[in-house]
């Protein structure tokens, strides 16, 4: 049998727009790793919204308020991202303006699908052409336009509409609660202790300073301070 020398198995993963011989993209799947090792985000739909809580990781001396992995888009949407914050960033300011471009031109709220298209044009986009490199970061979008939605749009471009989902590096352990639990049309108050449950498992440690939390309720997003998100994770602490 022919072994292919580690030069020629190299070869593949030099560019984002070469193939291996299987089929595969292999800048795409390292960029989803980035994703895999990040601290974990959850986003869980109840009757009328979205919750969305996440991890993050802290040092000491570090202001916890400064790595925002929950941020807001628009008055309806907000985001839980995962992976490279700074690719993070870069695409929840891009999202922000085409909001804004869409309410400019007409007189309305832009639907979280058609926002969620273009984010994951974007990123797609990101995957065809040689001298850079994918996003690194996948996004769980929650909105409001009528119902709640939520959506997930990975590195590769491809986007997804969960009823409850996890990301990140707890998300196996995290989808298992999540599977088991959730049901359709459940309250807020029990769509965030869903949420912050599947967060403590998938996470093993749950704490106010590492813990963000945001809602989309009756299409207005929330982002819950420190005190706020104390309060409501006094139970998961222990």
């Amino acid at each position: 049998m022919e072994i292919q020398s580690p030069m020629k198995q190299m070869g593949y993963d030099r560019a984002i727009v070469v193939f291996s011989p299987e089929g595969r993209m292999y800048q795409v799947e390292y960029a989803r790793k980035a994703v895999e090792k990040a601290s974990t985000a959850i986003g869980v739909t109840f009757v009328n919204g979205v919750v969305l809580v996440s991890g993050r990781s802290l040092q000491k001396l570090l202001v916890p308020e400064s790595i925002e992995k929950v941020q807001k888009i628009d008055d309806h949407i907000g985001v839980a991202a995962c992976g490279i914050l700074a690719d993070a960033r870069v695409l929840v300011d891009y999202a922000r303006v085409r909001a804004q471009v869409n309410r400019i031109t007409f007189g309305e709220p832009i639907e979280i699908r058609a926002l969620v298209r273009d984010i994951s044009d974007r990123k797609q986009r990101f995957t065809q052409m040689g001298g850079i490199r994918p996003f690194g970061i996948s996004l769980l979008v929650a909105g409001m336009d009528g119902d709640p939605h939520l959506f997930e749009t990975d590195p590769s471009g491809t986007l997804r509409e969960w009823r409850a989902h996890a990301i990140g590096r707890g998300s196996k352990e995290a989808r298992k609660v999540l599977i088991e639990h959730f049901k359709d049309g459940m309250t807020k108050d029990k769509a965030m202790e869903l949420a912050l449950k599947a967060l403590k498992i998938g996470e093993k440690k749950l704490t106010s300073r590492s813990t963000e939390i945001g809602v989309v309720e009756n299409g207005k997003f929330m982002h819950y301070d420190r005190a706020a998100t104390k309060e409501l994770i006094k139970k998961f602490e222990k």
